[in-house]
């Protein structure tokens, strides 16, 4: 279980070099002094290249937040068999391709459909922890 929770720990260190690249090329491009972005309405203005990729990072501290605690779970537990394991990575497989979705072309209906299938993998792996935990 520590490979893909791991694996995604990476990703959205990633995703945070992403943003402030993006983010410092659209500052420079733009003539924005750095100071004034302590109005975050400014933020709202700068391109789609340089928000897409911030938004993402901030996704990426969100749902995943349960998933890190929840193969915590399954991993200190000793549950963590193969197919949790396959889970897992499938997890972490779309939260990356949702990531590049968004950061890239952000294709919304694209990135909910992909959001979604994480999302009900997630569900999967916390109904299939309940039923071991509880022996059901």
């Amino acid at each position: 279980m520590l490979h893909p929770v791991l694996a995604l720990i990476a990703w959205t260190m990633l995703m945070l070099v992403w943003l402030y690249a993006a983010r410092i090329t659209a500052l420079f491009a733009h003539k924005v002094d750095p100071q004034r972005l302590t109005d975050k309405r400014l933020l709202a203005q700068l391109p789609p290249y340089a928000r897409d990729p911030a938004d993402n990072y901030a996704n990426l501290l969100e749902q995943p937040v349960l998933f890190y605690a929840l193969s915590s779970v399954i991993h200190l537990s000793g549950w963590g068999d193969r197919l949790f394991i396959t889970l897992a990575w499938i997890y972490v497989g779309l939260r990356i391709v949702h990531s590049l979705i968004q950061a890239v072309h952000n294709i919304v209906i694209l990135r909910f459909c992909v959001f979604l299938c994480a999302t009900g993998i997630l569900g999967y792996m916390l109904v299939r922890t309940i039923r071991v935990a509880f022996n059901v």
